[in-house]
Parts: structure tokens; sequence; C-alpha cells
């Protein structure tokens, strides 16, 4: 051991010794410590005598608390004090009050914030309703809880235990504890968490500062520190938020709501993402956060911080399909950034309300786009005319049975002209059905295949026949397809909307309740899918005779008429808004067709491919490479065969 290591054991021993010196207690410490534990003594003495007392005189015991917990009741008595200020420190005389609720009522929603934690406990949307017709209440659990935790003096501190105070005046709440608010006006209502050494001269509080407006979902909320600079840890450089919510189903369909409900979450200046819907998930937000949201199929809880979170930790777990009434559990910690400074305020906004996409886009936060209305070209579709076409119907008060008519017949109007090419482009083909048979019999071995479709292709080249003329038009509808598969189950009009047998447009609709359940279809029979899939096996059919050239690959037929009774299990549970729309477009399908029977004269059409095999023909650079690549082939086949 050198001198370098003798000299620092030396000066540790020092420290330890004058470590012990400086914190040794007083005689008056030493004196009130005494005091407390003789008074324990006493206590626990007096006890035991009583007991000993009552055995002695056969006399039953009776049910009594213990007497660590006697200690802890008696409001006044030193020990008891002594403790809880050990345990919470400056907070120790925020520990005890009234656990009641204050209750704000605007036109819009109705919102209990309990003094216990100073934060909101339950949320009724007044304008809706359960799919059972209850009323719609966010926020409404046991298990939810919205909490601040900070370090201060060396002790973990949550907001969630201690109690606040309203600071508004006392008159307004005296009776009722009720506030109410309505159409431009709105409230302010502060509730303060103060430390054991507030006083007015020198004020020292966590607020809550909420602001409620008379006619609207969002909800401001100020997150304010007055004084509390050498009460928080100096250290500290955020405050840590802790949000929990159970999500309470609020739909006919549990499966439905389960498979949409998820976190959605906003980056600052980035895009909006979520944790996958169906399964459970966690994300680490490491940077900036916008807003964090609680999504469910038709209704959200979104806090939101215009400067920001400084990063968040967000988790769902799914209960189990036995708790009916209970969707998911969503977790949120987020970190607040936090100043050491005399006064802090972090405003940030609640949105308690519907995931309509007017509604949310109204308040620029980019809320709509947890409305899941499909990619990108879907998307757009929707958000640029479906939308708008279907808002300017509903103007008219129509039943939305009628305006998904009435959309459905604009839309195929649209689309007539594609229509139109198809169903001339598949007459062209029939009308060569014949030749391409010939060319069938000419090569009957499957060797030949490749010469066969080459002689094919000259014949179509020759008769001025596109064979992917009907392909086009047919892709070119497919997008909005997949936007109205999308758009019906998201839309918010639809919700609890009824239209002949079915009670809700969102939701599927059902003629009967099966005493069973089959896998993969459900305990229902949904009527407007049976339409569906009977109209679309039809139009299969249809299609089927009219595009038939011969050529067909084998089995393609089966599994045409295989896909619609795939779709009969699929959409039995959707929304019957969407089937009853793809049952309309088949029919309007079928109307088009016969149309298009007395519109097209296949005559003419023979004729004009007569016509065309007279011209020369001029061979497309990409039709001399499809000749260069089955000469190659042809070649490569019969080096194989030597």
């Amino acid at each position: 051991m050198n001198r370098d290591n003798i000299i620092g054991l030396v000066l540790i021993f020092v420290i330890l010794i004058g470590f012990a010196i400086l914190n040794t207690p007083s005689e008056e410490e030493r004196a009130q410590i005494q005091r407390q534990q003789d008074s324990i003594a006493a206590i626990r003495e007096a006890e035991q005598e009583r007991l000993r007392e009552l055995e002695a005189a056969n006399l039953e015991t009776p049910t009594t608390t213990s007497p660590e917990n006697e200690i802890q009741n008696i409001q006044n008595d030193s020990v008891a004090q002594a403790v809880l200020h050990d345990k919470m420190g400056f907070f120790a005389g925020s520990v005890q009050g009234e656990n009641d609720h204050l209750v704000v009522e605007n036109d819009r929603l109705k919102i209990n914030i309990s003094k216990k934690g100073g934060h909101i406990t339950s949320v009724e949307l007044k304008e809706f309703k359960t799919w059972d017709q209850k009323p719609l209440v966010l926020l409404s659990d046991e298990n939810d809880f919205f909490n601040i935790q900070f370090y201060s003096a060396n002790r973990l501190i949550s907001t969630g235990d201690l109690f606040f105070e309203p600071a508004i005046n006392p008159a307004r709440i005296a009776n009722t504890n009720l506030l109410k608010v309505s159409g431009n006006d709105s409230l302010v209502l502060p509730m303060r968490l103060y430390p054991d050494n507030h006083s007015p001269e020198n004020p020292s509080y966590i607020e809550f500062e909420y602001i409620i407006k008379g006619n609207d979902y969002m909800i401001g909320l100020n997150l304010n520190t007055v004084g509390m600079q050498n009460i928080i840890a100096s250290n500290t450089t955020f405050l840590n938020l802790n949000w929990q919510a159970d999500l309470h189903r609020l739909e006919k369909s549990r499966k439905n709501e389960m498979n949409v409900s998820t976190i959605y979450y906003k980056f600052l200046n980035d895009e909006v993402d979520k944790i996958r819907e169906t399964r459970d998930g966690e994300e680490n937000l490491r940077t900036a956060v916008e807003w964090v949201s609680f999504k469910q199929q038709f209704f959200s809880t979104t806090l939101i911080a215009p400067k920001s979170f400084s990063g968040a930790e967000v988790s769902t777990r799914s209960y189990e399909e036995v708790q009916d009434t209970l969707l998911k559990r969503m977790t949120a910690s987020i970190d607040i950034p936090y100043i050491r400074m005399a006064d802090n305020n972090f405003p940030m906004k609640f949105y308690f309300g519907p995931n309509h996409f007017n509604t949310l886009n109204s308040y620029d936060y980019k809320l709509e786009d947890q409305i899941p209305l499909g990619w990108t070209l879907f998307r757009w579709i929707n958000q640029f005319f479906v939308i708008p076409v279907f808002n300017y119907f509903d103007s008219f008060n129509w039943n939305y049975g009628i305006i998904i008519l009435v959309l459905t017949l604009l839309l195929k109007t649209i689309l007539f002209p594609i229509a139109y090419k198809t169903y001339l482009s598949s007459a062209r083909m029939r009308v060569l059905k014949p030749e391409i048979a010939e060319l069938g019999e000419k090569f009957p071995k499957k060797e030949d295949a490749m010469k066969k479709q080459q002689a094919v292709m000259a014949l179509y080249k020759k008769a001025g026949v596109n064979p992917m003329a009907g392909c086009v038009p047919m892709l070119l509808q497919f997008p909005i397809l997949l936007a109205m598969f999308r758009f019906f189950p998201a839309s918010f009009e639809l919700r609890q909307q009824g239209f002949l047998w079915a009670d809700d447009l969102s939701s599927y609709d059902s003629i009967f309740n099966l005493p069973f359940t089959i896998p993969y279809y459900g305990d229902h029979v949904s009527l407007f899918t049976l339409l569906m899939t009977v109209s679309t096996i039809i139009y299969t059919r249809m299609n089927s005779q009219m595009m038939d050239t011969g050529t067909q690959m084998p089995g393609m037929k089966t599994m045409l008429y295989f896909m619609p009774v795939m779709l009969l299990f699929v959409f039995n549970s959707f929304a019957s808004g969407l089937s009853y729309y793809y049952f309309l477009t088949n029919m309007i399908t079928f109307a088009q067709m016969y149309a298009f029977r007395f519109m097209i004269d296949e005559d003419k059409i023979r004729k004009k491919i007569e016509e065309n095999k007279k011209k020369p023909v001029k061979k497309s650079s990409w039709q001399k490479r499809l000749e260069d690549m089955t000469r190659q082939q042809q070649q490569m086949q019969k080096k194989n065969k030597k």
C-alpha cells in the first residue's frame, strides 16, 4: 500500500466521523424522540392491558384497529404527524381531505373533476349514447388515473395521492359543486395543490388550470408551478405524467371496436403513427411528441401539448373476450419539460369527442389522421371526394341509406365511360372467340403453348384488338372500391343510423340470431351481406360468360365463384352500410350491362375487325421483343432435346 492509498483511507475515515458528528441529534431532538417512543409504548401497554382485562372477564374481544393504525388515526397526535411528515415532506398537509368532485358542464360535455389528484375522472358526451342506449361516458373506471410525479426532499411525490383545492369563488360551488358554461362563454377552474410552506404572502403551489368553453369538445389544461423552485428537486429537468385509462365498449360489435382501438401519437413536425391495433404493443417515443391519443372506433381521448412533450412511453393491453364491457387498457408515461424557476407554465389540451373528420380537422393538429381512411391514394379519394360529397348530401337531412344510394349512383355515373370501354373490349374479344378456338385446335400440344400464345397475339394485333383494354378500366375502378371499403366502417355519420331492417349502418345488420357461433362467420345472419353475396355470384357468372374467350386457365372459374362465398364470411360482421353499398354497386352494374347490349352492335365490331385484318400490320417494339424472346425459348428447347 503506497502513501496515496493511506492518505485516501484516512480522509474517508475523517469524512465518515465528521458526518456522524454533524448528524448526531441534539439533546432536545433526543428528548423529542424519546417522548415519541414513550407515547407509542404507553399506548401499546394500555391496549395490551385492556385485552387482558377482557380475556379475564371471559368477554369476546371486539374488533379493533392495531395500535399502529390507531396512532395514525389520531389527527393531532405528534407521532402520527411526524411519521406523515417523514413520508410526504412538504406535502404532509395535503394527504387528508374530502374526496368529493366538482362537476363542470358545457353544451357538449359533463366533466367530473376530483379534488383528490385534481384530475378529470369521468367525461360524459351529452349528445351521444352507447350501442345499448346508455350514457356515453369516457374515462370512468376506478383503474383510470392521471397524475404528476416528481422528487421533493428525496421523496417521490405523486399528485394523484394528494388533495387539491379549487381556486374559485366558494359561493359558486357552495351547494351543488356544479359549474355550468354554455355558448360562447368560457370558464377557468384552477385546482391547486399547496405544500405546507404556502402562505398568501409567499404563494407556493402546483396548479391544474382547466379552461372550459361553452360549445367545444376541447378543454384547456395548463400545468402551472408557482414558487416551487425550492420544493421540487433542484436537478429536475422534467415532470413525469402517468396516464392510464381502460377503454369501455361503446359500439354494437365488440370485435370490430377492438380491431380499431389503439394509441395514436404524433411526433413534432412529423406524421401521425400508432401502435398496431390487432395486438398488444408498446413504443418508446424518444423525441418530442405533440399529442397522444387513446382512440376507439368512433371516439377519442387525446392529450395535446402545443409546445410538445419531451418524450413518452405508451402501451396497450387487451382484455379477454369474457370481459365483454372492456376493450383495452391504455397507458402513457409522458415527460413534461420543467425549468427550475419561480413560475412555470406548460399548456396542454384535452380532446374528448367523436372521430368525426371535419370536427377533428377543425383543430389543426392532424387529429383526423386517426380515422382509418386507407393508404395514401385511398385516403385522398375519401378525403377530397367521398367525404365532401357525403357531407353535401347530408346537408339535405336525407336518410343515410338514401345518401349511400345517391352516392353510389354518382360514382357509377362518373365511372360509366370506364365501364363502357370494359364492355366494348369484352365484345371485341367475344367476336374473336371462334378464331382463338381454331388456334387452340391448331396447337393442341403443351409444348406448343408458346407458339399458340404467339399466334393469338398476332391475331389480336392484326384485328386491332388490345387484350389489356378491359383490364385497365377495371384497375382504375379498384381504388374506389377499396376507398369505400375503408370509408363506411370509419364513417362517424353512419353510427346508430338505421335503414330498412338495419338499426346501425356502421355495424352489422341481423335478421336472425343463431343459438350458436359458426367459426369465421358469427352468431347472426346479415341480410345485406347475403344480398351482396348472391348479387356478386350472379355478376361473376354474367361477367364470366361475357369475357369467356376460351383461354381461361383451368380452375379459374371455380376460383371466381369461391371468392363471393368467402366474402359472405368476411362481411357478415362488417358495417352493413358497406355491404349495402356493394349490393347497390352490383345491381347498378347489372343495369349497365343490359344497357350496353343495346348500345354496342357486335356485327359492326366484326366488320371493323375484318377491315383491320386487311390493313398492313406494323409491329411495335414491344411485339418485336416478345417475338425475339419466343424464338430464343424455342431454340433453347431444341438444344435441350438434343
